[in-house]
């Protein structure tokens, strides 16, 4: 194996509040040669998500922390360049949670084989990746039925525009909430969204009784706060809520908001919340990919991404998220 000279992206230092570039350093590294059941592959793109802000935190939860001094971690696509490894050969797209850096060894247990080759190869961290995957769970989890009203929050991120388009593809009316003109633009002439409307407009019950006057039968909650007031209150009897996100409270310090003020009509709406964390659906990937490979294949589902070139961009992209830079997936282009 010739000698490869890697850059990869580790946290500096832990934020406090939105991170800024200092709390992150752009490293080289020289990759050792490969070990009997070792590949090699070359990141072709990498993902930033939202949840990567809790994970800088010094606090126990559902995954480790990321450590000071040491690489990020998170999802990636990629191409096998030399494997000692019987499960793979030279040529191979594989996936794998050895993001945030271009090149990377690892044991064949940790990559993840690529059958059908689509391109872009950017989909399997999007539509085809964990982000539609957290869509398509999470719409199993509410048990949604044609000519039923959704309203997804955070629409026209990774998750909620694919949120949106699956729930139209099943027959519901969708209703979409999103912080700029262009992605309102992009909810209703992309993803096929009935309504969409700018939460910075006003206020966002308001907006939402507006776009569903007689209610919404389920709520996908990628954003909390504000947001999750407002649908609990538009929520018809025996509503459901599926709680995947709350992006508005990722960058708080100290005491956290008070939550929202109406939780009552859970009880008098009969309502029903419920946590997910993708993960731990990991075994229905290949259901997933039947059938929401079979939509993209067919037309049915838009691809919709932002890309940044170069991991020495990656930061940015990150930090853009909580900026709302972002229409649909935020990717990060390595090579």
């Amino acid at each position: 194996m010739p000698i490869i000279s890697s850059q990869e992206i580790r946290l500096a230092s832990r934020p406090t509040g939105v991170p800024t570039k200092d709390n992150f350093v752009l490293a080289h590294t020289v990759l050792e040669p490969l070990k009997d059941q070792e590949v090699l592959v070359r990141n072709r793109f990498m993902s930033v998500d939202p949840y990567m802000r809790g994970r800088m935190n010094a606090v126990k939860s559902y995954v480790p922390a990321f450590e000071v001094g040491k690489p990020l971690d998170g999802g990636a696509v990629g191409e096998v360049l030399e494997s000692r490894a019987k499960e793979f050969k030279p040529g191979d797209v594989v996936t794998s949670r050895h993001g945030w850096r271009e090149y990377v060894i690892a044991s064949a247990q940790d990559l993840q084989p690529i059958a059908h080759v689509v391109q872009p190869l950017s989909l399997y961290l999007g539509v085809l990746g964990m982000t539609g995957l957290t869509a398509w769970v999470g719409l199993g989890l509410a048990q949604i039925k044609a000519g039923e009203v959704i309203y997804v929050s955070g629409a026209a991120g990774a998750v909620g525009n694919m949120a949106g388009q699956l729930a139209k593809i099943r027959g519901c009316r969708v209703i979409g909430s999103a912080g700029s003109a262009q992605k309102i633009t992009a909810l209703t002439t992309e993803c096929g969204y009935d309504a969409a409307f700018n939460y910075k407009s006003g206020p966002i019950g308001e907006q939402l009784n507006q776009a569903a006057p007689d209610g919404i039968d389920v709520y996908f909650d990628n954003v909390g706060g504000e947001s999750l007031e407002a649908a609990i209150s538009a929520m018809r009897q025996h509503g459901r809520i599926i709680a995947c996100g709350s992006i508005s409270g990722y960058n708080n310090e100290g005491s956290p908001p008070p939550g929202p003020t109406n939780l009552f009509h859970i009880t008098t709406k009969r309502l029903t919340m419920q946590g997910m964390i993708v993960g731990d659906w990991l075994d229905r990937q290949a259901e997933f990919h039947a059938e929401v490979g079979g939509h993209y294949r067919a037309g049915r589902i838009k691809n919709l991404e932002t890309v940044v070139d170069g991991i020495d961009h990656a930061v940015d992209a990150f930090i853009g998220l909580f900026h709302g830079e972002n229409i649909g997936k935020m990717v990060v282009k390595l090579s």
